[in-house]
């Protein structure tokens, strides 16, 4: 029988709803213990969907439960310092939300602090089980292109207007399409192609009365490679989702990774045969010299699930494997993002240090 690790999920919004009940409830061994919430209509679908679990409205009554093992903070950025903390300090296991913290000063904090406490740190960076880019790094690491003299990536939107009531609209620390889609694009190359040598980055705000950065061009410099990500929030009609060159083929993808537009209209991974097939349509298309034979058509894609995330955390808690998303590479990505801040301030590349 495995062995029960309780849960607690702080945050019932659409991060905690979305992104995360529905995989924690997809791990044998992980149970869904206590959810804080104050929302009434988050409540309502707490209780619906999750009936064995108890909600409270205060995060003490997850803290101070010497019955919970995990604490997953499912909240705004700028309390994920805060609330680590007082996690860590209570001696919880913990998964933060990503972005991992507003700065790299903060994500060295949580790093000290989980160590001296001798507890599971890491970060929920989900689309490293994308089924693009989970696909992408297969072709990568079988070297079906060569050396890679060029990647690019997008994570582009349309929504030409303020989505009222979120936090995610506000002018606070760690808010943004640069901390939040970025996180993602950016945690994805480092994964790929390790440190840059360098860091450029053009940081806009394109919608009418937005407050927030909406358009970012980040550039990472390696030595014999260019990395380009992107995001906005102005694209009707969208390109590539990536792009991939190398000296001896190329891989393009459209598409976005199933997995979201799943769970938004209130799929679930569990029992689902299904879960994370990309329809070939969406397929990469491969144009290539490999082992003697010139190839060219369709690749299909990786199956993705976001489970992954949460069955690595079981048992690297348990202590039978390694913690897939270490707090360094989550403390790596904010670098990386402080670095393209300042990037876009002196309007000049600047060195990764």
């Amino acid at each position: 029988m495995s062995k029960l690790i309780n849960v607690g999920l702080i945050g019932f919004g659409m991060a905690g709803s979305v992104f995360h009940a529905p995989f924690i409830t997809n791990v044998q061994g992980l149970r869904l213990s206590k959810i804080r919430e104050t929302r009434p209509e988050n409540i309502a679908v707490a209780n619906k969907r999750y009936p064995e679990a108890t909600i409270v409205d205060n995060v003490k009554a997850i803290f101070e439960d010497a019955a919970i093992d995990l604490v997953v903070l499912a909240t705004p950025n700028s309390s994920h310092l805060s609330l680590a903390k007082e996690a860590l300090q209570a001696g919880k296991h913990v998964v933060v939300e990503k972005p991992f913290t507003v700065t790299s000063a903060e994500a060295d904090e949580l790093i000290v602090l989980a160590e001296s406490k001798g507890k599971l740190l890491t970060v929920f960076q989900n689309r490293r089980w994308d089924s693009d880019f989970k696909t992408i790094l297969k072709i990568i690491s079988e070297n079906l292109l060569g050396e890679v003299v060029e990647y690019e990536a997008h994570f582009d939107r349309f929504r030409n207007f303020l989505k009222p009531n979120t936090w995610k609209e506000e002018d606070a620390p760690g808010s943004g399409l640069l901390y939040d889609l970025g996180s993602h694009l950016i945690d994805q190359a480092l994964c790929l192609f390790g440190l840059p040598s360098e860091v450029s980055a053009d940081l806009r705000t394109q919608r009418e009365d937005s407050q927030i950065v909406d358009n970012f061009h980040l550039m990472l410099y390696y030595p014999n490679l260019r990395v380009i990500l992107r995001a906005g929030m102005l694209v009707r009609e969208q390109g590539p989702r990536y792009k991939i060159y190398g000296d001896r083929g190329s891989f393009l993808k459209y598409g976005l990774d199933v997995q979201e537009a799943a769970l938004k209209e209130g799929q679930s991974p569990k029992g689902n045969a299904h879960w994370g097939v990309e329809p070939e349509k969406i397929w990469g298309k491969l144009n290539t010299d490999f082992e003697g034979l010139h190839i060219i058509g369709k690749v299909e894609s990786e199956t993705g699930d976001y489970t992954a995330f949460y069955q690595n955390v079981y048992s690297a808690i348990l202590g039978d494997e390694e913690l897939e998303v270490k707090p360094d590479q989550a403390r790596d990505t904010i670098k990386v993002i402080e670095l393209a801040i300042q990037s876009h301030k002196e309007k000049r590349t600047v060195t990764f240090s």
